[in-house]
C-alpha cells in the first residue's frame, strides 16, 4: 500500500514538473519576442514609384543619343566623323538649354484654357526658365521634365544625319535652337497636352469628340523631326557624288547604332503611360507590340529589298527595324499583337517606298531620316486610325468612349480617331514645313547653310576638329583648313 502511494506521488510530482518546464520555455519564447523589435516595412508612395517610372524611361530615352550617334557614324565618310560626333553631342546640349528656357513652357499647359474656355489649344505660355509655382517643383514635375527633355533632344536628332557632310556648324546650332526652342513644343502641346488635338484629355471639346490617338509621338516627334529634314534636303542639295559615288557605309558602327534605339525605343513608347501604378497593364502591352513591330519592319523591307537586288542588304535590314518601330510608336498601346504586326509590316514597305522617292526626287538623305521617320511618322499616325481596337483603347485612354473612338476596321466613327489623325499629320506637315522653311531658306540665303566645296571635299574634320583620322585625309588647300565649318 505505501509502495502505491510513493510511486503515485512520484508520477504526480513528475506531471507537475513537466508543466513547469513547458510553462518556462513558453515565458522563455514571449520574453525573447518582446526584447526582439518586430521588423518594420517602409512603404514607398505611388508617387515616388510613378517619379521613378519617367526617371527610368528618360535614361532609356537619352541612351537613343548614343544609338543616334553610332548610326550617322557608320553612314559618313571617315573624313567627317568627329564632326558627327560632336553634333550630336550638341543635340542633347542645346536641346537640354532650350527645352529649359522655352521649350518645355511652351509645350505645356500653363496660360492656356482651350479646354474649359475654348480659347488657344496652340501653345502654353508660362512657367519660362522654370519659374514655376511650389506645386510644379515636385518630384513628378522634374522628372516629367527631364522625360520631355529626352523626347525633345532625339526629335532634333533626327535632322543633323540627313544633312550630314555639308552643313555648316551654325547652321547647325541655329536650326537647334529653334526647332527645340519654339517649333517642336507647341506640336506636343496640341497633340499631348490641353491643346486642340490631344487624346489625353477627357473632355470637352475633343477633335471629333475622340482626339488623335499618337501614344508615344509617330507624328509629334518623328513625323515633325522627318518635315524638319525633308525641307533641310530640300534646301541644302546633295552631297557631291550622289547618288552613285558616296562612301560606303560602315555596317558595324550602324549595326551597334540600330540595336542601341531599338532598347532606348522601350523606354520611348511604353514609359509613355507617364505612370505605373494602374498603368502596367498599358506598358507591358506596349512592350509586345514595339517588338513585334520592329520584327514585322525589318522583315517585310528585307523581303523587298532582296526581291529588288537579290541580295540581303543591311541597308534594308537595320532601316526596317527603325521603319517598324517608327510605325508601332504611335498605336503602341492600342493595336493587338496582331495588328502590331501588320502596321510594322506595311511600315518596311512605306519605308522602301520613301527611300526610293527620295533618290529619284534627287534628294540626298545620308541616313534615310525623311523615310525612316517622315514617311513611317505618317503612317503610324495613320495606322493607329485604322487599326486601335475597342479593348486596348479602353486600357490605355478612356474607357467609356472606347467604342466610337477604335480604329475604323474595328468599328469606331470615321470622323473620331480616324479623322483627327489626318488633322494631326496635316497641322504637322503645314506648322513644321513653314517654319523651318523660313529658317533653312534664311541660312541659305545668308549663306550660312552649307560648307565651301573645299572644306566639303577635305572633310569637316581636317576644318573644324583638328583633322581628320587617320587615313582618311584628303588633300586641301590651308585656306579651306582655316574657314569655318
Amino acid at each position: 500500500m505505501a509502495a502505491e502511494t510513493i510511486d503515485a506521488l512520484t508520477s504526480t510530482v513528475a506531471a507537475l514538473q513537466a508543466q513547469v518546464d513547458q510553462l518556462q520555455d513558453v515565458l522563455g519564447a514571449r520574453h525573447l519576442q518582446a526584447a526582439t523589435p518586430e521588423p518594420t516595412l517602409n512603404t514607398i508612395s505611388t508617387g515616388d514609384i510613378d517619379t521613378f517610372w519617367l526617371l527610368f524611361g528618360g535614361v532609356l530615352v537619352f541612351w537613343m543619343q548614343a544609338g543616334f550617334a553610332m548610326l550617322e557614324v557608320g553612314s559618313v565618310s571617315k573624313k567627317n566623323m568627329k564632326n558627327i560626333l560632336v553634333k550630336n553631342f550638341f543635340d542633347a546640349c542645346v536641346g537640354a538649354i532650350m527645352w529649359w528656357a522655352t521649350g518645355a513652357s511652351l509645350a505645356g499647359s500653363n496660360g492656356d484654357d482651350f479646354t474649359s474656355k475654348g480659347v488657344g489649344g496652340f501653345a502654353g505660355d508660362g512657367g519660362f526658365f522654370m519659374s514655376t509655382s511650389t506645386a510644379n517643383k515636385s518630384a513628378y514635375a522634374k522628372a516629367s521634365w527631364f522625360f520631355g527633355f529626352t523626347f525633345a533632344a532625339a526629335g532634333c536628332t533626327i535632322v543633323s544625319g540627313c544633312i550630314a557632310e555639308r552643313a555648316t556648324f551654325m547652321a547647325y546650332a541655329l536650326y537647334s535652337v529653334i526647332l527645340v526652342g519654339f517649333v517642336y513644343p507647341p506640336v506636343v502641346h496640341m497633340m499631348w497636352g490641353a491643346g486642340k488635338f490631344s487624346a489625353w484629355r477627357s473632355g470637352p471639346r475633343l477633335f471629333g469628340e475622340c482626339g488623335v490617338i499618337d501614344f508615344a509621338g509617330s507624328g509629334t516627334v518623328h513625323m515633325t523631326g522627318g518635315v524638319a529634314a525633308l525641307v533641310a534636303c530640300i534646301m541644302i542639295g546633295p552631297r557631291k557624288g550622289f547618288p552613285d559615288n558616296l562612301p560606303e557605309g560602315q555596317p558595324v558602327f550602324q549595326s551597334l547604332g540600330v540595336f542601341i534605339l531599338w532598347m532606348g525605343w522601350y523606354g520611348f513608347n511604353c514609359v509613355s503611360t507617364l505612370y505605373i501604378d494602374g498603368y502596367a497593364q498599358s506598358a507591358a502591352h506596349v512592350a509586345v507590340t514595339t517588338t513585334l513591330g520592329a520584327a514585322a519592319g525589318c522583315m517585310a523591307a528585307t523581303l523587298v529589298g532582296y526581291l529588288m537586288k537579290h541580295i540581303i542588304d543591311p541597308n534594308y535590314v537595320l532601316n526596317g527595324v527603325l521603319a517598324g518601330l517608327v510605325s508601332i510608336t504611335s498605336p503602341c498601346a492600342v493595336v493587338s499583337p496582331a495588328g502590331a504586326l501588320i502596321v510594322g509590316a506595311l511600315g518596311g514597305l512605306v519605308y522602301v517606298a520613301a527611300s526610293l522617292g527620295m533618290k529619284a526626287a534627287g534628294l540626298d538623305d545620308a541616313v534615310d531620316a525623311v523615310a525612316v521617320h517622315g514617311a513611317c511618322g505618317f503612317w503610324g499616325v495613320i495606322a493607329a486610325g485604322f487599326f486601335a481596337t475597342p479593348y486596348y483603347y479602353g486600357v490605355s485612354y478612356y474607357g467609356d468612349r472606347k467604342d466610337k473612338c477604335a480604329g475604323i476596321f474595328y468599328g469606331g466613327n470615321a470622323k473620331g480617331s480616324f479623322m483627327a489623325a489626318w488633322a494631326c499629320v496635316g497641322v504637322i506637315i503645314a506648322w513644321v514645313g513653314s517654319t523651318m522653311t523660313l529658317v533653312f531658306g534664311a541660312m541659305k540665303a545668308a549663306g550660312i547653310l552649307r560648307v565651301s566645296a573645299e572644306i566639303e571635299d577635305a572633310g569637316m574634320d581636317d576644318s573644324k576638329h583638328g583633322g581628320a583620322p587617320r587615313g582618311s585625309r584628303v588633300a586641301s588647300s590651308r585656306d579651306a583648313r582655316r574657314r569655318c565649318s
